[in-house]
This record gives C-alpha cells, sequence and structure tokens, in this order.
C-alpha cells in the first residue's frame, strides 16, 4: 500500500474514488450512512480542502484508492454545526478552546472493507498527525462503534469525554501527542 499526503485541492482529483471508499465504510453498520451523506461528503471537499492547516492522506493498492483521512486545524470559534455542540458541552468552554482549537482535527478516517486489519488505518491516521502543531490532535467519533473506540484507543489516543452509556452520543479523543491528555478522565 502507498499512502500519499496531500495539503491542497490535489485529492479533489480522485473525488470518485474518495466517494466510493466513504460508501464502503460508512454505509454498513455500526455507522449505515446513505449515499446523501456519502455525496455531501464530496460536495464538502473543495470547502474543506481550503481550510487553514487542511491535510489529507489518501491510501493506493495500485491505482485504487482504498483508504482516505482529512484533517485541518480547529479555529476560533469553536464550531457549532454538525457535531461540535456535543463536544463543547461535554468538555466545557475552557477546555474545548485550549484542547481543540488550534489542533488537528481529523474529520475523516475510513478504509475500504477488504483492506481494514492491514494497518492502513493507523498509517493514514499517523500521515495526518505527523506533524499537528505542538503534537495536538483530536477526533470525535461515535459510542456506537466499539471498533472505533477500541482502533483509537490502540493507536495511543485518550478518551477525553465520555457520553451516557446508552449506546448513543459522540466521543472526544485526543491524539498520543497532545499536551492535555494526560488531563482527561479516564473512562469507568
Amino acid at each position: 500500500m502507498d499512502i500519499r499526503v496531500f495539503k491542497g485541492t490535489g485529492l479533489l482529483d480522485h473525488a470518485a474514488a474518495l466517494h466510493s471508499v466513504y460508501v464502503d465504510a460508512f454505509c454498513a453498520p455500526p455507522w449505515n450512512e446513505d449515499e446523501e451523506k456519502a455525496a455531501e461528503f464530496v460536495e464538502r471537499l473543495p470547502v474543506n480542502a481550503g481550510r487553514p492547516g487542511f491535510t489529507a492522506a489518501l491510501a493506493f493498492a495500485g491505482p485504487d484508492v482504498v483508504g482516505l483521512a482529512t484533517a485541518w486545524t480547529t479555529l476560533v470559534p469553536f464550531p457549532t454545526d454538525r457535531c461540535y455542540p456535543q463536544a463543547a458541552v461535554s468538555l466545557g468552554p475552557d477546555r474545548t478552546v485550549e484542547w481543540l482549537c488550534g489542533a488537528r482535527e481529523i474529520d475523516e478516517l475510513a478504509v475500504r472493507a477488504d483492506a481494514q486489519g492491514t494497518g492502513l488505518a493507523a498509517g493514514l491516521l499517523e500521515a495526518v498527525t505527523a506533524d499537528a502543531p505542538d503534537g495536538r490532535s483530536w477526533l470525535l467519533t461515535s459510542v456506537q462503534s466499539g471498533r472505533a473506540m477500541s482502533f483509537y484507543r490502540r493507536q495511543g489516543w485518550t478518551q477525553a469525554t465520555h457520553p451516557a452509556p446508552d449506546g448513543k452520543g459522540i466521543v472526544v479523543f485526543l491524539g498520543p501527542g497532545h499536551p492535555a491528555r494526560h488531563l482527561a478522565v479516564p473512562p469507568l
């Protein structure tokens, strides 16, 4: 597998392949997203590629894209769309700004089903966080995916928020180099 890093709009040349990887990774359990969500991901790419600190990594098996990761710098004020409000409420206003703003935010990490379990996701995650500002990186994931939560823990990421144990909600993870990770309260 070959992992290539993109800092700008060059990844847009692979938009159809990125759409296909997204569908393969997220339109099945536990995510159960639909085709519309995959189309929205591709539609957001040109805007996301223009964000400060934008970094993407694509994994290739020969000419085929089999995995992707996208990330950027979280700006102040902290975003209020998508799942961001849940993260902000869980962390509180001070920690949200101190821990997340100015850090490398991982937006998406996806690997085709037939390439999972090969270490590819770990390589993609490392590729988009290698130059994170002061080692500060973070991401959100759903508690509905025990597999994703276990994966991030195995990669040295620290769970920083703890939603109610009802099988719903999002979790903030701080990257292995994040200076605040030792301040996060471990899960019960």
